[in-house]
């Protein structure tokens, strides 16, 4: 499986080091970031797995980019440690108020350091494959609320999320427009069926090949996802 690992420090010394270590322990897929605001933009466009965060850095401190990160829907589940040469009791009790879910004193341990990163890594995984559901080349994660199509994500109104995970879960059964409104809305929703059929051609649009190949309609009845060889 492949991780993408951010580090964010103001030291080009401390980047150059951390970088080696993880590339020594086949981690290659790397980001740097060398000030608080710049590690905000990246994680939210890169989306790492994990974030190595240094507490002292210009322009946003590593406590309030920690927060700043908890806040936020995108960056809220990307594990983050700190990487820091504050090592008070009470710092590191702050530095996990904040959401950091390791802190590691500076100087560092290089085995320490990946033992902490690839335990993190494997909780990671381990979390999100109990909320992925994959369908060719479909993986949608529920609890993280994201579709990526061939690695690429794919902006998805919540309506029309909930309907292709639903789709996604039971593929090759058909559900009519009022078993969908019932399943994604609940009893006594005001949505009228039409509704259901504009978001099924916006799914299909977002999707483009793949949503016009797997989300079948059958006619008098409703709507179904294609069912395939999939694992």
């Amino acid at each position: 499986m492949s991780y993408k690992i951010l580090i964010a420090d103001d030291e080009p010394s401390i980047r150059e080091l951390v970088r080696m270590a993880l590339e020594e322990a086949n981690l290659t897929e790397i980001i740097e970031a060398e000030n608080g605001r710049d590690t905000i933009e990246k994680a939210a466009r890169f989306q790492p797995s994990l974030i190595l965060l240094d507490w002292m850095m210009p322009e946003m401190d590593g406590l309030s980019v920690c927060r700043t990160l908890k806040m936020q829907e995108n960056t809220r589940n990307i594990p983050i440690i700190m990487l820091t040469a504050k090592s008070e009791e009470s710092d590191i009790v702050l530095g996990l108020e904040m959401g950091a879910v390791d802190y590691i004193t500076k100087p560092f341990s290089r085995k320490i350091l990946i033992a902490r990163v690839r335990a993190h890594l494997r909780e990671q995984s381990e979390q999100s494959s109990a909320f992925e559901i994959r369908r060719g080349s479909l993986l949608i994660n529920t609890e993280q609320h994201y579709c990526k199509l061939d690695g690429e994500n794919i902006d998805l109104t919540f309506s029309e999320f909930e309907i292709l995970s639903h789709f996604a879960k039971h593929p090759g059964r058909v559900y009519t427009r009022n078993q969908i409104i019932q399943r994604i809305k609940g009893d006594g929703y005001p949505v009228t069926e039409r509704s259901v059929d504009v978001q099924i051609v916006n799914l299909r649009k977002k999707l483009g090949e793949w949503g016009i190949k797997n989300i079948e309609t059958i006619r008098g009845i409703g709507y179904r996802m294609k069912q395939e060889n999939w694992q």
